[in-house]
């Protein structure tokens, strides 16, 4: 195949990634089918919310497992299973709603569809890397943008669906929230965009490389790259490590007290007149304003801040991102944020940085680590982001009063990570 196809195939992969992105990143709209299942079924909320740790658990652990695949068994392989498995996952979902089973959905959501989500995930990232050495940033932005998108798709067109689909039986009473029917939508369509976009995947031919582009002499060439368990013996690997563990956390913390901040900030702007079930209303239309303006910004954070690293550096980037946060978590918790829209501002910077550390991170893995063994050196990295799932919503959820210093703190450790953190020298012996 002519250099000018290979140029043009990777550009089709490209768009494909972006979409199999789409699709995967919709997991995180999962608060709009939290409250109709626990309308409808009489669920608790932690209990139901448990399908959401779970599935960010799993995705983490699997997309290490999925990145160990893709250096095996090439990433068209680990892109179908894992849209096989996150379409019938969906399935799954919708017949635990059918059904009122709470085990049943932490089986299909928490743990089937993040096993195909986890396998998703990195499989677009570990061959995009290899297909654009010239342009690593930009093009691991645009795939990880799109799941960063994915939750403002879903989040205005989920709630739509479970209200059209829902069934009410004798005195007004909720007999079908719609949810499951909803999922059955979606899981078809997972099972067809997702399984169909995994069709485009291929590894670029064995030493191919963009016309007139010359590799720097201190990038990692493919001969060179450390396999994993090379990269994990070098502080480097466990540095980029604590660098994402650090910033998801501090962002997953802020995420799932978002609107409830939002809120509090609003009520200074409910007018007099409205009491009751007005004023609920009124905030809650605040907070959800808050985290669909986020959301935006947590997909394009991925491409800015990601396109700007092939421009200034990844460390140049993380160390950015993290001692701005950082000013900005302090200023919020101090009170000095405290109106709604100057809280929206900064709630909108820090999902964009929140967003751009998992769009950085591939390309500065791959950079250190070089690209043939991406998979797997990446995908093992992502269990940053199992961790940071738990530790974050815990630390907003039992220490409020002092969670935003605490995240200032994570992200100060970062930045001090990142001053300090230089290339491996030599591939481990």
């Amino acid at each position: 195949m002519s250099n000018e196809n290979l140029e043009s195939k990777r550009w089709l992969i490209a768009g494909a990634a972006i979409v199999m992105q789409l699709c995967l990143g919709t997991v995180y709209a999962w608060s709009v089918f939290k409250k109709p299942l626990m309308g409808t079924h009489g669920w608790a909320e932690t209990p139901t919310q448990l399908t959401f740790m779970i599935l960010m658990l799993v995705i983490g652990c699997s997309a290490a497992f999925g990145g160990t695949l893709v250096d095996k068994k090439g990433p068209r392989f680990v892109a179908t299973i894992g849209g096989i498995l996150f379409g019938v996952g969906t399935l799954i979902a919708g017949l635990a709603d059918q059904m009122g089973n709470l085990y049943l959905l932490y089986l299909g959501f928490g743990i089937v569809a993040a096993l195909g989500n986890g396998f998703g995930y990195v499989t677009p990232i570990a061959t995009l890397i290899r297909w654009f050495p010239d342009k690593r940033g930009l093009v691991t932005g645009l795939a990880v943008m799109g799941f960063g998108a994915g939750a403002f798709f879903m989040g205005q067109i989920a709630p739509f669906m479970i209200n059209k689909f829902q069934v009410l039986g004798e005195g007004g009473k909720i007999v079908s929230s719609g949810v499951a029917t909803t999922f059955y939508i979606w899981g078809a369509i997972f099972l067809v965009l997702v399984t169909g976009a995994a069709q485009f995947y291929k590894n670029p031919p064995q030493g191919w490389v963009p016309a007139g582009f010359t590799p720097a002499k201190s990038a990692v060439s493919a001969a060179d790259s450390y396999q994993f368990g090379q990269a994990v013996k070098v502080p480097q690997w466990w540095m980029l490590w604590a660098m994402l563990f650090l910033n998801v956390s501090a962002g997953l913390g802020l995420i799932s007290q978002l609107s409830p901040l939002a809120q509090e900030m609003y009520k200074a702007y409910v007018p007099a007149d409205l009491t009751g079930d007005a004023v609920v209303k009124a905030l809650a239309v605040a907070g959800g304003t808050v985290v669909a303006i986020t959301a935006i910004f947590n997909g394009l954070g991925r491409l800015f801040w990601a396109s700007l690293s092939d421009k200034i550096g990844r460390r140049g980037v993380f160390m950015t991102m993290f001692i701005s946060q950082a000013v900005l978590y302090v200023l919020v918790a101090a009170g000095i944020i405290s109106n709604y829209y100057l809280f929206l501002i900064a709630g909108c910077y820090l999902l964009a940085c929140y967003g751009g550390g998992f769009a950085t991170m591939p390309a500065f893995a791959a950079d250190a680590f070089g690209p043939t063994y991406i998979g797997k050196v990446y995908g093992f990295m992502l269990t940053a982001w199992s961790c940071a799932g738990l530790v974050g919503p815990f630390v907003f959820a039992q220490f409020k009063a002092q969670a935003l210093y605490i995240a200032a703190g994570l992200l100060v450790v970062g930045f001090l990570i990142a001053l300090i953190y230089k290339k491996p020298e030599r591939k481990a012996a």
